[in-house]
């Protein structure tokens, strides 16, 4: 009788263990902490917040900051959307998600950002921080210097994937900061995010928020993550009729509940957020990188102006990659926001100049209409016809684009001759001292294709010094040389005059 009357006793026992097993302790788990907040893009008005500052584990939208660092690097001519990467077997090792990739392979850099950013991909991750810095520990670092510069104060990385690590915390507020500065930092990758699928190299790979953006009207980004610990977590923007909402959420309870309290924040954002609003760009923070020689490398950063044709950030910004600690010329002060570059290889850079010299002046004496742009290769990163791109591009811009792309007979020489043969252009102006010879050579493409009316004609000429590479313009004549000085200084970019000799 004790025997039979202790059955039901201890089956009980048993079944209470298997729901707790089975219900309770992944429910618990999955009830991370809560934070939200929603932000007007164009303004960075906060329009609606809820634990906002409280630090909390960030999952995978720390590879926000991974990618915003490699594109960083990329900018600044520290490696190239081509470099082949070969992986480590630490890099290898993550945990998913991942690409598979394995130890010792080589894969263009250009996949595995592919791979981060919409595969969500771990070791992509840890092989980018390891490529950009030499390890994932110096790469930290580097996070933490951007992050810091960028205002974000309650955030600290301590790996470039985002699995949980002690320290490794963020807050709601803080991701979203990041996920603008993405926005209008490097609006000429920011269209990766809203990519439902791409080669990843080894493979085709999948957004891991694809859902979202298949039914939220507008949304065209931006990063995901999930662990035990952080919950289900997402920064998302969407835009609608030039209104820009980005809205981040951590501590989801599924992908489904977070992805429906992100459409709902998203809509109490276009429903709270003006019409129309002044456009008030975040300040680029400055470059902090490699440079030569080991030393890092500090640049200006520059505020938002409008261009002259009302839109914002057409200009360049012209800013040295590192402080000229032997000179005596002045510093460079805040420019102009910064336009996409093309990431054109040196060899190809006086070839571009001269395609867009000629459309320049073709279009200035409207002597033949603008040419058609040449399509770009979809094996870039990016597609720039796509919807979600936010910067338009010139007919200079994409005469750059067409000849760095599709290289046309080399006319330099001619160049050259022209100068040579000139009477009285023995005058030059210099724009800066450099920390390699292709930052000068880019520096000298940005300003010819700004300044192409006063240049015009000029010599391009890199001098090698031994603090860095001067860029200079020679072959002129003093009147333009000083004509060409003014105009550059107007934009709060150094120079001085080189006189013969």
């Amino acid at each position: 009788m004790r025997t039979r009357s202790r059955t039901p006793i201890r089956l009980g026992l048993v079944i209470l263990a298997t729901i707790w097993m089975v219900v309770i302790v992944p429910l618990s788990a999955a009830a991370a902490p809560y934070a939200a907040l929603v932000m007007d893009a164009r303004s960075g008005k906060v329009l609606h917040a809820r634990n906002a500052d409280t630090r909390l584990h960030p999952a995978s939208l720390t590879k926000m900051m991974t990618l915003y660092v490699v594109f960083e690097a990329i900018e600044n001519g520290e490696i190239s959307l081509d470099t082949q990467v070969r992986i480590s077997k630490h890099a290898a090792s993550e945990p998913p998600s991942k690409l598979g990739l394995k130890a010792g392979q080589q894969i263009r850099l250009r996949y595995l950002i592919r791979g981060a950013a919409i595969k969500s991909a771990n070791d992509a991750a840890t092989a980018i921080a390891e490529a950009v810095e030499g390890s994932e520990a110096k790469f930290a670092r580097r996070m933490n210097r951007t992050a810091k510069a960028m205002g974000m104060t309650r955030t600290t990385f301590k790996n470039a994937h985002g699995l949980t690590e002690s320290g490794h915390l963020s807050t709601a507020r803080d991701m979203t900061v990041l996920g603008r500065h993405l926005f209008y930092d490097y609006p000429e990758y920011y269209n990766l995010f809203s990519r439902l699928t791409a080669d990843a190299g080894v493979r085709t790979v999948s957004h891991t928020n694809a859902r979202l953006l298949k039914s939220y009207k507008g949304a065209d980004g931006i990063k995901t993550g999930y662990t035990r610990a952080a919950g289900f977590n997402l920064t998302a923007s969407a835009e609608r009729n030039g209104e820009r909402i980005i809205a981040t959420v951590f501590g989801g309870r599924s992908t489904a509940s977070r992805n429906a309290k992100v459409a709902e924040l998203l809509d109490l954002g276009f429903k709270r957020a003006p019409r129309r609003v002044a456009l008030h760009k975040p300040q680029k923070p400055a470059y902090m990188g490699k440079i030569q020689g080991g030393t890092t490398a500090i640049a200006s950063a520059a505020p938002a102006e409008k261009a002259p044709d009302g839109h914002y950030g057409k200009t360049v910004r012209l800013a040295s990659a590192a402080a000229v600690k032997t000179s005596l010329r002045p510093q460079l002060r805040p420019g102009a926001e910064p336009q996409p570059v093309a990431l054109a290889e040196k060899d190809d850079i006086d070839k571009a100049v001269l395609a867009a010299q000629q459309v320049a002046l073709a279009a200035s004496q409207q002597a033949q209409p603008t040419a058609k742009p040449a399509a770009r290769p979809k094996d870039l990163v990016l597609a720039s016809a796509s919807p979600a791109a936010s910067v338009e591009k010139s007919a200079v811009d994409e005469a750059v684009l067409a000849a760095v792309r599709e290289p046309a007979p080399d006319p330099v020489q001619e160049v050259v001759t022209r100068i040579s043969t000139s009477g009285g252009r023995y005058w030059g102006i210099n724009v800066g001292r450099y920390p390699s010879e292709y930052k000068a050579r880019k520096v000298l493409l940005t300003v010819a294709l700004n300044e192409m009316s006063t240049l015009d004609g000029s010599l391009r000429k890199v001098v090698k010094r031994k603090g860095g590479f001067d860029a200079n313009f020679m072959g002129m004549t003093q009147e333009s040389a000083d004509l060409a000085c003014r105009r550059l200084q107007a934009k709060q970019v150094t120079c001085f005059t080189i006189g013969p000799g």
